[in-house]
């Protein structure tokens, strides 16, 4: 095993859909979400400059969360199971640190077998209604660079670690000493296949195992 750590981002990485996207379209606001996103994951905007403004249109509720997490899991990209499974026999710490939200995220974490405490995203706040109230706007997730700080904070005796993901925030682990596998399987970014330390354009998710077991 040449890490200790590996993180994956969640959204067209684990999962071939981007959360945030489909909360959008449920609403009827995909189209002017979906611009959003791209412009922050291809590095053209900084992340915080869109979190809110998403959300604040989005405002999903208990229910709409309901609804993008069984869609995580139903859209979940061929090999991520077969992926963590064998990074934790191998005996790796397994993480998930995404820009999405928490509470979509934690039951396809449950579904491959990742500890909550090793879920790392963004909160969600509902009144007593189940009606949107607020996310959490400190979250060091829903703002550029937040996925260095969080590389950093899950990982204090310094050891070896691999980001993969799709896009330009998972990048930002390198500013941690992180190593960075692009995953192009579901969307091939130009930005993080000449930047990443690897990039792997298989359909499927275990393809980055080759650059993480020994």
């Amino acid at each position: 095993m040449k890490f200790e750590i590996v993180c994956f981002d969640c959204d067209s990485t684990l999962s071939a859909i981007e959360g945030i996207d489909e909360l959008a379209r449920r609403v009827g606001l995909g189209e002017q979400m979906a611009a959003l996103t791209h412009a922050a994951m291809n590095g053209e905007v900084p992340l915080q400059d869109v979190y809110a403004q998403r959300l604040d249109a989005i405002r999903p509720d208990r229910a709409a969360i309901a609804w993008v997490a069984d869609l995580y899991i139903a859209q979940l990209v061929d090999g991520a199971r077969e992926a963590v499974s064998q990074l934790q026999e191998q005996g790796a710490k397994v993480h998930i640190i995404s820009g999405g939200l928490r509470q979509a995220i934690l039951p396809l974490a449950q579904f491959l077998g990742i500890p909550a405490e090793q879920v790392h995203a963004v909160d969600v706040y509902f009144n007593a209604d189940g009606s949107y109230q607020d996310f959490d706007r400190t979250a060091l997730l829903a703002q550029t660079g937040g996925k260095a700080k969080v590389c950093r904070q899950l990982n204090p005796k310094q050891q070896t670690l691999v980001m993969i993901g799709d896009g330009q925030t998972d990048l930002e682990a390198q500013q941690a000493g992180a190593v960075v596998i692009g995953f192009g399987g579901v969307v091939a970014r130009p930005a993080v296949q000449a930047q990443a330390d690897y990039f792997v354009s298989d359909a499927r998710l275990d393809g980055v195992l080759r650059y993480i077991l020994d």
